[in-house]
């Protein structure tokens, strides 16, 4: 495997993605369709990123944060915001959301087992990581990058309920224990 040494290339293997900073006219079109429409499909955000020349994972990203930003600015303004949640009729845009949107991936039990044992050995994989992980099991960066926050999600809840399932069964035993007690 042949390594590149390219300056953009010297991130770690545990170092975020460096900043994608769009030029002004980029920017102008993707405020344009935020305007439009702040939740595009699939279809939209590949057509954005060929039109701007990025990855559609970053056009993704952008509208995220568009619109976290979008919503503490209107928190701000609760009456206007009320007002134009009332105006809107939702079913076209909703109908045309799930046109749009991208098939949900499926995994085979190969790249399953592969990107498994990737989360137990680093739940925080670096770009090269996800890039190599890609590569490897055949799917987009983007995708690998959304399966490691699934997971890591799912672990998370997953550790919360643990602890009472353990307090529970405690219980249950320390009663048991003293109802034994409570017999002789």
């Amino acid at each position: 495997m042949a390594q590149d040494n390219s300056p953009n290339k010297t991130i770690t293997m545990n170092q975020r993605r460096s900043r994608t900073k769009f030029t002004e006219d980029q920017l102008k079109i993707l405020i344009k369709a935020f305007d439009q429409n702040p939740y595009p499909g699939y279809a939209t955000k590949q057509r954005l990123a060929l039109e701007i020349n990025t990855d559609e994972s970053r056009i993704q990203i952008w509208f995220q944060n568009r619109r976290a930003r979008h919503q503490c600015q209107k928190k701000s303004e609760p009456d206007e915001d009320l007002e134009s949640s009332q105006d809107q009729d939702h079913s076209e845009e909703e109908i045309q959301s799930r046109e749009d949107r991208r098939c949900r991936t499926s995994y085979t039990s190969s790249q399953l087992h592969t990107l498994i044992g990737a989360f137990m050995n680093n739940p925080y994989p670096g770009i090269d990581t996800r890039e190599q992980l890609a590569k490897e099991i055949g799917i987009p960066e983007s995708r690998v990058q959304i399966w490691f926050q699934n997971q890591r999600s799912r672990f998370h809840v997953q550790r919360k309920r643990e602890p009472d399932a353990q307090d529970s069964e405690q219980r249950q035993d320390q009663e048991q224990d003293l109802w034994d007690e409570r017999k002789f």
